[in-house]
């Protein structure tokens, strides 16, 4: 186990220290400018007519820069919550001003006043006030860009890995489909990506070839924080809910890891009933799943 932890913090330390700083210089100028822009369309934050709350919230990279004015800027779960509105959808906000202007009202409410002390002070800004708080937008709102594409790239690499290896072991990709009873689940020799297992969603359900169905899912978690979440907190809890679904003896819950973990944390994981495979050792995987078919 441990030598398998170190060498997937071994390839996430290389990864990361090769990954190129053009994607953030690209997020960067990107959030810049539309920082800019929110500011230029409310005149530097004072002006929320009709007209304006419009333009800001029919925008998706605007309603993101506006999310990121509060401090500390403020989730779309979050800001739903805080607003009482149903959806952020601007289709769903443009039919409906009161919630728009909830939602406007909320964020000036948390409004950073480190960042934008002019709005407070019913002043204009200076220049350099001005910049600073572009500045300071821009990389929150970059790095967090940064962060979610970490994510997204990092998870959508490991379910390739897994597919491939799984069709190279000779498993038949099969259409996805919800699953509530072992009858819909894949059968002998087949898999699916993402689908509802039961109550809670895997990212594949593979026939065993001893008849029992797999339930795969794949973690990256950039640091021994973050594993609590991904693992724990979510495949644990997962594998404890298709085990209460489906009972212990038909679904073998399985996690596909990389990236940075603690060890009371795996170990915790499987003392939950979750079992435990690297995808820089994908094969080990596939060896387990080879011993299902011998009687």
């Amino acid at each position: 186990m441990e030598v398998a932890r170190f060498k997937a913090i071994e390839i996430f330390r290389n990864e990361r220290l090769q990954e190129p700083v053009e994607a953030y210089s690209s997020a960067f100028d990107n959030c810049q400018g539309v920082i800019e822009e929110l500011l230029e369309t409310t005149v530097d934050l004072s002006d929320w007519d009709q007209a304006k709350i419009h333009k800001i919230l029919s925008s998706e990279s605007y309603l993101e820069a506006f999310r990121y004015l509060p401090g500390p800027p403020i989730s779309q779960d979050d800001l739903k919550t805080l607003a009482i509105v149903a959806s952020l959808s601007p289709t769903r906000l443009m039919g409906d001003q009161k919630a728009a202007s909830r939602l406007v009202e909320t964020v000036l409410s948390c409004l950073d006043r480190r960042r934008f002390p002019w709005v407070s002070e019913r002043r204009d800004p200076t220049e350099s006030e001005k910049n600073a708080a572009v500045l300071a937008s821009a990389a929150l709102m970059a790095y967090q860009r940064i962060q979610t594409l970490r994510r997204s790239e990092g998870k959508e690499l490991q379910e390739s890995r897994v597919a491939e290896a799984l069709a190279g072991a000779g498993f038949v990709e099969v259409p996805r489909r919800k699953i509530g009873t072992l009858g819909d689940a894949p059968s002998i020799g087949e898999f699916c990506r993402e689908t509802r297992l039961g109550t809670r969603k895997a990212d594949f359900v593979i026939g065993l070839w001893d008849n029992r169905k797999m339930a795969i899912e794949c973690k990256v978690s950039n640091s021994s924080i973050n594993s609590v979440k991904r693992l724990n907190n979510d495949a644990a809890a997962k594998a404890e809910a298709w085990q209460k679904d489906f009972g212990e003896r038909n679904i073998v819950p399985v996690a596909v890891l990389s990236g940075v973990y603690k060890l009371a944390n795996l170990i915790e994981a499987q003392e939950r009933g979750l079992s435990l495979f690297w995808a820089h050792e994908i094969d080990t995987l596939l060896n387990w799943i080879y011993t299902t078919r011998i009687p």
